[in-house]
């Protein structure tokens, strides 16, 4: 069964950093792309950032470029989300997900939610004004 634990989130003042880790298990093969998504209080769940297998692919929400980095660390089975020059607005739950081996590892760019079907419990990031 696979399984994403998120941890790193925290509060922290606007203009601030932090960095979010998702320990992933289960998996069948190692070949899955992971992401990001985020919830604000009395909003949809969003799309945050994605990454392939192998790290050469990733993609990021407008509202965040050039703030955010995601990477993964595949010996240890960890994605990693830095969050630098945080605002109010990026005030949410933040999760993290993950696809299936059976599609090989690219992000399946167009599908609902990037195609990721495992998702963790989240971990609530709060930046302050």
């Amino acid at each position: 069964q696979v399984q994403l634990v998120e941890s790193g989130g925290g509060l922290v003042q606007a203009g601030g950093s932090l960095r979010l880790s998702c320990l992933a298990s289960g998996h069948s093969s190692p070949n899955y792309a992971m992401g990001w998504f985020r919830q604000a209080p009395g909003k949809e769940r969003e799309f945050v950032s994605a990454i392939s297998w192998s790290g050469g692919s990733t993609y990021y929400a407008d509202s965040v470029k050039g703030r955010f980095a995601i990477w993964r660390d595949n010996a240890k089975n960890t994605l990693y989300l830095q969050m630098n020059s945080l605002k109010p607005e990026d005030t949410a739950v933040y999760y993290c997900a993950a696809d299936d081996p059976t599609w090989g590892g690219s992000i399946r760019v167009g599908a609902k939610d990037y195609g990721m079907n495992y998702w963790g419990k989240g971990t609530l990031v709060t930046v302050s004004s």
